[in-house]
C-alpha cells in the first residue's frame, strides 16, 4: 500500500480514539446519571430523625466510640 492511498474514515485508529474516547466518556455519565436518579435515597424530615443506636450516632461519637470501645457513648 503506497503512502498516496486514502483509507476510509472508520479505518483510521486515530479516528477511533478521537471519537471513542469522549462518546465512552458520554456514556459512562449517562450512565451515572440514570443509576443516581434511579436509587436516590429519600429525604427524612428533621423532626423524624433520632440516632436510637450507635450505627445511627453523628460520625464523631462513632468515631470515638471505635477508638475507645469502653467509653459510654453519649
Amino acid at each position: 500500500m503506497s503512502s498516496n492511498t486514502k483509507k476510509s474514515w472508520w479505518r483510521e485508529p486515530m479516528m477511533w480514539l478521537v471519537v471513542g474516547g469522549p462518546l465512552v466518556v458520554v456514556v459512562a455519565g449517562l450512565t451515572t446519571v440514570w443509576i443516581a436518579l434511579r436509587s436516590a435515597d429519600t429525604v427524612l424530615p428533621r423532626h423524624e430523625v433520632q440516632a436510637t443506636t450507635a450505627a445511627e450516632l453523628p460520625a464523631m461519637n462513632g468515631r470515638n466510640h471505635v477508638a475507645d470501645p469502653n467509653k459510654a457513648l453519649k
